[in-house]
């Protein structure tokens, strides 16, 4: 059994092999397409989703997160986003 990843701060996040970013017109969002399944994203997980290419770090990512939304906490920020990434990590939908 593989053991579980865990996202933090240094963590690199990318999304998975075969999973893909797509505008989907029919909803007007963006989704993340998988084998047999797609992730429907908000606005949040879709600006979080973006910055995630594998290179990006989880705190870099907060940092450009909080300066392109003026007056958002960090902490709050930086929470969502670790859940976000720990949450598709663990459905194989991220890789880090």
């Amino acid at each position: 059994m593989n053991e579980r990843a865990i996202a933090n701060a240094s963590s690199r996040p990318r999304l998975a092999a075969h999973r893909r970013l797509r505008f989907d017109k029919i909803r007007e969002s963006w989704t993340i397409q998988a084998p047999e399944r797609a992730f429907l994203l908000d606005e949040s997980a879709h600006a979080i989703v973006l910055r995630c290419n594998g290179e990006t770090t989880i705190a870099a990512i907060v940092d450009d997160l909080c300066k392109a939304f003026a007056g958002a906490p960090r902490d709050v920020v930086a929470t969502d986003v670790l859940k976000l990434v720990q949450d598709f990590l663990d459905g194989g939908v991220m890789t880090q």
